[in-house]
């Protein structure tokens, strides 16, 4: 089968692997710090944390910015259901604002608008979650801007979008638009580390509280509890999780960080390729982008027709797959009060998509076999 997407494993990596196996440290020893400060001065961050999950990011970033009961967080409909879900495992409800059709992200047309209705109720948003859906960037001046005016901090969720860059020339995770930033090292995603993410900040206070709720709450500072019975002494001063990245996975993504530039290019190339490809065909293509990673290529079909388009290409052994299910139809949003019809772009979106493979290492033969095959299912 030709997936959808797929990891590209080298022998460095396997090397670097292999290096942390027969050292002395297969979960928190040298490897991770060097890792998150390779990621940090990637994106010219000042601090980046390993974590275990991209969902593991998201719910540390809410917590880290004390997102809890009563507090409303905000959304894009068009993601995986995560980045609602981290809102919710601190007690918050969730809203959503729906996409811009051409780009699929969170529309700030739309977000104004929302912020406007929602000051006059008092029922702002304490924190939003711009999701860079399919390694596109959001329009994140013009949300910053619209959170400042507001007073809401911002989650970036660049789980999609590592080594993509804003429209100013800047890299994503940089800081200037967000107080935090999510990466996904998930193996379809651009670089992995088997699983895992990270989190991206700038502010020393946010990085330690981050850094201490990764690890069951603890500290071992004595200079941050209020006795020390000795060198081997820890305090937990508040509940924390689990949430660290082992030596192994984080010697995998220092070495899949050195290839970052080298996927990015193959992948734009070969979704310039798609859109030549494509061109002459009944569907509607993603848009044209130098700044996006393109995590993902998406291509919207007739909604009527997308099944049986998606039944061919399936049958062909191609593993086309659909991005996303708008989050507020899932059953456990509808409980909410969501409904079709709430947020029409999305779910207009979401009814013609489909997937096209796209990965580092797919072949232009592979490339023109899926075209040749899309193309007979739309005739």
């Amino acid at each position: 089968m030709i997936p959808y997407g797929h990891q590209l494993i080298s022998a460095a990596d396997i090397a670097a692997v292999t290096e942390v196996l027969q050292s002395d440290w297969l979960t928190q020893g040298p490897a991770g710090p060097l890792f998150e400060r390779a990621l940090a001065d990637l994106c010219q961050s000042k601090h980046a944390l390993g974590v275990s999950s991209a969902t593991a990011a998201l719910h540390l970033a809410c917590l880290a910015l004390e997102v809890g009961q009563g507090d409303r967080v905000w959304t894009s409909p068009n993601t995986f259901v995560a980045s609602a879900n981290c809102a919710r495992y601190c007690g918050a409800e969730v809203d959503f604002v729906d996409i811009d059709p051409r780009t699929r992200n969170m529309c700030a047309q739309a977000l104004a608008e929302k912020l406007r209705l929602a000051a006059l109720k008092n029922a702002l948003p304490k924190v939003l979650i711009p999701v860079h859906f399919s390694g596109e960037p959001c329009d994140m001046a013009a949300i910053s801007a619209l959170a400042k005016q507001y007073g809401i901090k911002v989650i970036e969720d660049a789980s999609h979008a590592i080594g993509a860059r804003y429209k100013n020339g800047s890299t994503v995770g940089g800081g200037q638009y967000a107080e935090l930033t999510v990466f996904s090292f998930h193996p379809v995603k651009i670089i992995t580390t088997a699983e895992g993410g990270a989190l991206l900040c700038q502010d020393d206070a946010l990085f330690a509280r981050l850094n201490r709720l990764r690890s069951h709450g603890i500290t071992r500072d004595s200079g941050a509890m209020d006795q020390c019975d000795g060198p081997w002494y820890y305090q937990q001063l508040e509940l924390g999780f689990n949430y660290r990245l082992s030596d192994l996975q984080a010697a995998l993504g220092r070495s899949q960080l050195n290839e970052l530039a080298a996927f990015i290019q193959r992948r734009r190339d070969l979704a310039h390729r798609y859109h030549q490809l494509l061109a002459g065909l009944p569907i509607q293509l993603p848009v044209k982008s130098e700044h996006s990673a393109w995590h993902l290529y998406v291509i919207e079909v007739d909604a009527a027709q997308r099944a049986a388009i998606f039944s061919a290409l399936r049958a062909a052994d191609i593993g086309v797959n659909v991005h996303y299910i708008p989050v507020h139809l899932q059953p456990y949003y509808r409980e909410f009060g969501f409904k079709l019809g709430d947020f029409p772009n999305a779910e207009a979106y979401y009814a013609g998509a489909i997937t096209l493979p796209l990965y580092a290492n797919l072949s232009e033969a592979q490339q023109d076999f899926v075209v040749s095959i899309l193309t007979k299912a739309c005739q």
